[in-house]
C-alpha cells in the first residue's frame, strides 16, 4: 500500500518535496555494484511507497545513476516526482579506465572520469549532458555539487572564483529561463553555504551529515541564516556515514564522516543506543526523524541501495518515537538543549 508522505515547501520556489527523499548515490554502484535489474526494483520501491523527490549527480558512476534514475522516472507524469541533479563535474570519456577496480568510491562500468568545471559554460554544458543521460527534458531542482575546502584544499579559491564569476550567473539564467526550478548546493559543509549566500539568492542545500542526532552546531547560527536567505534544506547522510545506522552495541567498526569512527562518537553512540533501548526506539529511526523538526529543513533523503532497504526505512521513518525519549536525550546532554525535537507521530 502507498504511504503518503507529507510534503514540504522548498525555500520560495513553490515546489513541494516529500519529508522523505530518495539519494540514488548507490544507484551509481556506490562502494559495490548493483545490478540494472536491482537498481530498477530499489527505485520503483521507492516509487510505489510514495517518495518523489530522486537526488542523483553526474558523480554518481560517472553517470550510472542518473541513466538508472531517467529510466525508473520517464514513465510517470511529470507532476508524480521532483527531480534534482548536480552540476560542477563534467564527465568525460577515457577510454583507459579500469572499470574492474572501484575509481572514487564507484563500482561502475561507465568508461567516465570527471572533470571540475563551475564556469557559465561548464555548468551549461554539465546540464544538458544531465538532460541526456537522464531522457529527461526536465530537471527540477540544480545543485552545485562539492564547492569548498572540503573537496578542493588549496583550489577552493580559484572553484569558487569560478563559480561566482560565471557558473552562478548560469544558474540563474537557467532558472528565470524556467528550464529549472531551483537552484542550491549539494556539499558536506556549512561554511560553503554561507559564502555562497552572499553572492546570490539560493533555494536549498543539500548538506551531507552536518545535522544530526550527533552534530547539531549549524543550530547557531546556520539553520537561522537559512531560513532568513529563504534556502530550505535537503539533509542528507541523517546516519553521519552509518554509525546512526549501525549503533555500536553489536557492530564493531562504525564509520562516521566516511571514516572509522573516533573513540569519543562512539562513545556518545553508544549512551544515546542505551536510551533508545529504555524507550523500545530503534536508532537509525530516531536519526531518520530527528532532522525534520528543524523548520528549516524540507526533506530526509538517506541512500536507499536494495528494495528491502527502502520498505525498512519507510518502516523507521513512520517509527511512533515517544516525546519523553527527546527530553531524556537532552536530559543527558547528547543534543542540544534548543534542538527542535519532532512529536510523536510528525515525520511522515
Amino acid at each position: 500500500m502507498k504511504n503518503t508522505f507529507k510534503t514540504r515547501p522548498l525555500g520560495q520556489t513553490g515546489i513541494e518535496v516529500s519529508t522523505l527523499g530518495f539519494g540514488a548515490a548507490s544507484m551509481g554502484n556506490l562502494y559495490q555494484a548493483v545490478s540494472d535489474e536491482e537498481a530498477k526494483n530499489t527505485l520503483t520501491a521507492a516509487i510505489d511507497v510514495g517518495i518523489s523527490l530522486f537526488d542523483t549527480a553526474p558523480r554518481y558512476g560517472a553517470g550510472l545513476s542518473e541513466r538508472r534514475v531517467g529510466d525508473a522516472l520517464r514513465g510517470l507524469g511529470k507532476k508524480e516526482y521532483i527531480l534534482s541533479t548536480k552540476v560542477g563535474r563534467l564527465i568525460k570519456p577515457d577510454p583507459h579506465a579500469d572499470v574492474t577496480q572501484l575509481r572514487h568510491g564507484f563500482a561502475t562500468p561507465m568508461p567516465f572520469d570527471a572533470q571540475y568545471d563551475y564556469s557559465y559554460d561548464g555548468i551549461m554544458r554539465s546540464f544538458e549532458d544531465s538532460q541526456q543521460r537522464l531522457g529527461l527534458a526536465e530537471i527540477d531542482i540544480l545543485l552545485v555539487h562539492d564547492l569548498g575546502v572540503d573537496t578542493h584544499a588549496e583550489r577552493d579559491a580559484f572553484y569558487f572564483m569560478q563559480f561566482e564569476q560565471g557558473g552562478y550567473r548560469a544558474l540563474e539564467e537557467l532558472k528565470t529561463s524556467g528550464q529549472i526550478k531551483a537552484v542550491g548546493l549539494g556539499v558536506n559543509e556549512v561554511e560553503i553555504c554561507q559564502r555562497a549566500m552572499a553572492i546570490g539568492q539560493f533555494d536549498c542545500f543539500l548538506l551531507a551529515g552536518r545535522y544530526s542526532l550527533l552534530e547539531q552546531q549549524p543550530l547557531d547560527d546556520f539553520l537561522p541564516a537559512c531560513i532568513e536567505h529563504g534556502a530550505s534544506i535537503i539533509l542528507g547522510g541523517p546516519y553521519n556515514s552509518g554509525i546512526l545506522a549501525t549503533g555500536v552495541r553489536h557492530f564493531q567498526n562504525p564509520y562516521y564522516n566516511y571514516q572509522p569512527a573516533p573513540q569519543e562518537i562512539i562513545d556518545k553512540v553508544a549512551k544515546i543506543e542505551a536510551i533508545c533501548v529504555d524507550h523500545n526506539v530503534t536508532l537509525a529511526a530516531a536519526a531518520l526523524q530527528f532532522p525534520l523538526a528543524h523548520p528549516a529543513v524540507a526533506s530526509v533523503i538517506p541512500g536507499l541501495g536494495n528494495e528491502k532497504r527502502v520498505h525498512k526505512t519507510v518502516e523507521l521513518f513512520n517509527q511512533v518515537i515517544p516525546n519523553q525519549f527527546w527530553q531524556d536525550l537532552k536530559t543527558a546532554g547528547l543534543i542540544a538543549q534548543y534542538a527542535p525535537t519532532p512529536e510523536s507521530g510528525d515525520a511522515s
